[in-house]
């Protein structure tokens, strides 16, 4: 496989991903059908460049996070991505590791559910996509790499979240989050990326550490979520956990009861959310 053969695969299936598709706007006059560079950028998470470079065949060793990333913006299938990894010089990710592909199905309910605040997460915690709603609702976390994507790192390691929990709820909510990852583990021994997130989290935390040394168990429910939000202020919503069992992702989905004042606030913050989208 060479550079060209990759740059070649990567305009083909661009050209075939229609912006409505995508959930992007489609006005303004148009060369192809298809996505432009930038919109593919854009969805990927990374540089217009780079993505340019990359269809040249002048950037031939992409990392598998960009691969990933790639193969969720250009709605690859299962065989598809494989391919894209192989062309890339990767081996696809096997069974023995958390799977991080967003299968068309669960990609087209987040695109159908553009007033729900809605983010995907693999096995492990780690946001793999989220629609403006939930950046909306939650702070826009696409510049957050690696480690930070993780919902476990930050809640242990990382910078303070909009969640504002009662010291009982999180108390459960570190259970269930430990006894989560603890579940996942166990069914992918051989993810070595996920070995070292538990080897930073037990290094970084002693909370997680005293809770993974005790050995819980158990796994997050459906829950209600008190949110401090900058502009909208307090609102509590009920947060649903969704497993798609097949593909061992979790969807988050946080919802108001019609006419209480949290859905009035929901819907505020949908219109401040365009505009800020409209104002970038």
């Amino acid at each position: 496989m060479t550079a060209t053969e990759l740059g070649q695969a990567l305009r083909r299936w661009r050209d075939r991903v229609s912006p409505d598709t995508a959930g992007l706007p489609s006005g303004g006059q148009r060369r192809a059908a298809g996505l432009r560079r930038e919109e593919l950028a854009l969805l990927a998470g990374i540089s217009v460049d780079y993505v340019t470079r990359l269809e040249q065949g002048r950037a031939s060793n992409p990392s598998g996070q960009v691969v990933e990333a790639l193969a969720r913006a250009l709605r690859l299938s299962g065989d598809e991505r494989a391919y894209l990894f192989r062309l890339a010089g990767l081996v696809p990710p096997g069974p023995e590791m958390v799977p991080g592909y967003i299968t068309p199905g669960v990609q087209r309910l987040l695109d159908r559910l553009v007033d729900t605040p809605v983010g995907v997460s693999d096995a492990a915690m780690t946001l793999l996509l989220a629609n403006p709603m939930y950046a909306a609702l939650m702070g826009d976390q696409s510049a957050l790499r690696g480690f930070e994507r993780n919902g476990v790192w930050r809640n242990f390691l990382g910078a303070p979240t909009r969640v504002r929990h009662t010291p009982e709820e999180r108390r459960a909510f570190e259970v269930g989050m430990v006894g989560e990852l603890r579940a996942t583990a166990t069914r992918y021994p051989g993810d070595r990326q996920l070995r070292r997130l538990i080897a930073e989290l037990r290094a970084g935390s002693e909370r997680f550490a005293e809770l993974w040394d005790a050995g819980v168990v158990g796994r997050l429910e459906a829950s209600r979520k008190t949110i401090e939000h900058p502009q909208v202020g307090l609102l509590t919503l009920d947060c649903d956990l969704l497993r798609v069992e097949g593909n061992d992702l979790h969807i988050l989905v946080y919802s108001a009861e019609p006419g209480t004042e949290a859905a009035e606030k929901l819907g505020l913050l949908s219109v401040l959310g365009t505009q800020r989208l409209v104002e970038r």
